[in-house]
């Protein structure tokens, strides 16, 4: 047996076992005329080879229908390849609801975690704090009797310890549902939630924005809102950092953030796969199909960017992405 009948028997072979993968794919995918069309290419090409394999000397009629088994090939997968786009667009049509699907979602499980915050902070709010208050109340009457000064000293430590209360009590209040951000917007949000922080900590923090009383999509304020405060808290608590930058301005339809502190820095790979924190950031930003980069060194600092389109809930969508949409099913 030659070299050139072995190769052949080989594509025999191969042709045999595409052949039997597309009539598997018939019954199972919506694209039957186009694997038909394959079939019936596949068999023209294990004609063919048999042929060669069986008639090395060639006749008149045997070149004859050597030539109608070509055409027949060129016919099948042509027509096959004209077919092919439909499928082409039908999984981008399937991607792109995937992926408004996940966007769906995740909107969902984002709007569902801030109802429970605002709920929960509702009832600290309406529940704990009447309470404290009449304790308070409570307490002040008291201090007008006629106490010894060891018990006069003792309801005002007490009264002291409900004022702290009340005071923790509305900051908890605040960070679960910052009412701030819900009535003015992100950027006041953001400078309300700083101007907290300055009382309880010596870092310096510096925010510059050009944005007044502009209103975005509430799932934007809220997600943005959630990143700077856990960048911050961040660099607070692990940085040991003097001064921390950050900016927010509009740039066309992106909301731009950069954030920078002069930390201790860190390994980005390492904290990525651990800091749940960093990783809730990510999957934020990406559910508004925005970008997000993260820059650290150790004794380097830190640096994040994250841009996300305000233009509308379908912003990272192409025009021929909209369109495809309508599509009720392949053409």
């Amino acid at each position: 047996m030659t070299g050139v009948e072995i190769l052949l028997i080989v594509s025999i072979i191969i042709e045999t076992i595409a052949t039997a993968i597309a009539l598997f794919l018939v019954n199972k995918t919506r694209f039957s005329a186009m694997w038909i069309c394959c079939i019936i290419g596949l068999v023209a090409l294990m004609v063919q080879s048999a042929f060669r394999l069986l008639t090395p000397e060639y006749l008149v009629i045997s070149d004859l229908a050597y030539a109608w088994v070509g055409i027949i090939i060129s016919i099948s997968f042509s027509i096959a390849v004209v077919l092919s786009r439909y499928l082409v667009r039908h999984v981008d049509l399937v991607t792109l609801q995937r992926r408004m699907l996940e966007n769906r979602l995740m909107t969902a499980v984002l709007r569902t975690e801030e109802r429970s915050r605002a709920s929960f902070s509702r009832e600290l709010h309406d529940g704990l704090g009447p309470l404290l208050s009449s304790a308070k109340m409570s307490l002040s009457a008291m201090s007008k009797a006629n106490l010894n000064d060891k018990d006069r000293l003792m309801v005002q430590n007490t009264s002291a310890l409900i004022d702290e209360a009340i005071r923790s009590l509305r900051e908890i209040s605040n960070n679960l549902s910052p009412h701030i951000l819900n009535n003015f917007g992100l950027a006041r949000g953001i400078k309300n939630f700083i101007d907290r922080l300055a009382t309880m900590h010596t870092t310096k923090i510096t925010f510059t924005t050009h944005l007044r009383d502009e209103r975005f999509d509430s799932n934007i304020e809220v997600i943005i809102y959630r990143v700077v405060c856990e960048l911050i808290n961040n660099s607070l608590k692990h940085a040991h950092c003097t001064e921390i930058r950050l900016s927010l301005e509009l740039e066309g339809d992106n909301l731009v953030l950069n954030y920078s502190d002069n930390g201790c820095g860190f390994k980005v790979a390492d904290v990525m796969d651990k800091g749940m924190g960093l990783s809730n950031i990510n999957s934020r930003i990406s559910s508004l199909h925005g970008s997000f980069r993260l820059d650290s060194a150790p004794n380097k600092g830190t640096k994040a960017y994250a841009s996300v389109s305000v233009d509308s809930t379908l912003a990272h969508l192409s025009g021929s992405d909209l369109k495809r949409l309508n599509i009720k099913a392949y053409e």
